[in-house]
């Protein structure tokens, strides 16, 4: 289960730049403009054996310089309070300012292990990152987010400063599902309605990240942990930036889940931001089950408006739309019921296992009928496939005499049989094409 590291700092120092070099992705626009990230992004790192979120938190500047500041210091305060380890970038080019020193006055202060990172020492300028010695944080880091020289020292670092995996986890035979989604959209509703006044929680304990807490619902059959976060029972602050809050929290309940339940809002539609919490949990590869919250609020309630309903969040989220739609309501604790069992359903296609006999009676005549397209005049042949062991989520690997020359749409193409033959509604699945 991955940590959370937060980078922060003033605009234009180069947090977007060093997003990109830590996930290797290029998500995060980068612009010499100030400002350029007004959306936050999120990550996955990974190093050596180790894998950690990482946020980039940008959009700061909200064209007014009468609030800059306190922009900055509600960031700086979130991720300190979310974030694992937090990076604080400075500029070696444009030295020490006010902002900077504002950023640290709050960073001292934290309990969190906090790494002070120079950049822009492109030219092996390390000595213009003295006259940051005097913010009190430490040595300085000297790093090239635009070249990556100095990244890895940094990660090093980074991987010494995450803390340690408490040992008090849940049974991991037991389900673990966490309700997810933007503000407002019933998430303490539903947990409540779950719940309910008559709660028989067995256990409730701490995960292996901080705030992470499991409650055991045992009502109905059922036997899962819930998992919830401090963020679902705490009340905000009017001042804090919820859509910035929200999405931190997520992070924390999906990385710790088998199963996410996401809300979203019938009288809102779809929005950016549930497609934000969308995409982690498609990249920390989590199943899935969606609720249509606050059903009851809608006028029409037709089979059509549902069906117009199902087809637009199912596009907005291609290209992976084999996942239930539950239309439900908290309030009235309409189809409640059907949700657990549902998630419940989830969590056992998650477990399935296909026989290697079966998936190639099944799955062979298909190629030979449908084979890769050829290359450059080169024939892919697939002889053989296999469903692997002992892993997170579902992975089919398909041995081939060029794996090279398989694209990502006949990966796809395989993963769409094998979804049309076996009921992994819900899972993510894992193609692999190797040497046979």
């Amino acid at each position: 289960m991955a940590n959370l590291l937060a980078i922060v700092g003033r605009p234009n120092v180069g947090k977007s730049t060093l997003f990109n070099r830590l996930t290797q992705t290029r998500h995060a626009i980068v612009s010499d403009e100030a400002g350029t990230t007004r959306d936050r992004q999120y990550g996955k790192c990974e190093w050596g054996r180790h894998e950690f979120s990482v946020v980039d938190t940008g959009g700061w500047v909200v064209n007014s310089d009468d609030i800059f500041e306190e922009e900055i210091r509600k960031q700086v305060a979130l991720a300190t309070d979310e974030a694992d380890v937090i990076l604080f970038l400075v500029d070696v080019q444009n030295g020490l300012t006010d902002l900077d020193e504002a950023v640290a006055a709050i960073l001292r202060r934290t309990n969190k292990p906090v790494v002070l990172v120079a950049n822009k020492t492109d030219n092996n300028e390390t000595y213009l990152a003295a006259e940051f010695y005097k913010l009190g944080l430490g040595d300085p880091q000297c790093i090239s987010a635009a070249t990556g020289s100095g990244t890895g020292d940094l990660l090093d670092l980074v991987i010494e400063k995450l803390p340690k995996k408490s040992e008090q986890l849940p049974d991991e035979d037991i389900p673990r599902f966490a309700v997810v989604g933007r503000p407002n959209a019933g998430k303490s509703s539903i947990v409540n309605a779950f719940i309910g006044e008559e709660r028989n929680i067995v256990t409730e304990i701490a995960g292996t990240t901080r705030d992470s807490i499991y409650t055991r619902y045992t009502k109905f059959g059922f036997d899962f942990y819930l998992v919830d976060t401090a963020g679902i029972r705490r009340k905000n602050k009017v001042n804090e930036d919820l859509e910035f809050y929200s999405v931190m929290r997520s992070i924390r309940s999906i990385e710790n889940s088998d199963v996410c339940i996401l809300m979203l809002d019938a009288t809102r539609g779809i929005e950016a931001q549930d497609l934000n919490i969308f995409s982690l949990i498609q990249k920390n590869q989590k199943s899935l089950v969606v609720v249509v919250n606050k059903w009851d609020l809608v006028e029409e309630k037709t089979q059509k408006v549902m069906d117009v309903f199902e087809e637009a969040v199912r596009y907005r989220m291609a290209p992976f739309n084999d996942f239930p739609i539950i239309f439900a309501s908290a309030l009235t604790k309409q189809r409640i019921f059907r949700v657990l069992e549902t998630a419940k359903e989830v969590y056992e296609n998650r477990r399935r296992r296909v026989s290697t006999a079966k998936l190639n009676e099944e799955m062979l005549p298909l190629i030979e009928a449908y084979p890769p397209p050829s290359i450059k005049g080169k024939y892919i042949k697939i002889k053989y496939c296999m469903q692997l062991p002992d892993t997170r989520v579902p992975s089919f690997v398909f041995y081939a005499n060029l794996p090279q020359y398989v694209k990502e749409p006949y990966r796809r193409f395989l993963e769409n049989k094998i979804r049309e033959r076996w009921d992994f509604s819900g899972c993510p699945i894992n193609i692999f094409i190797r040497q046979k």
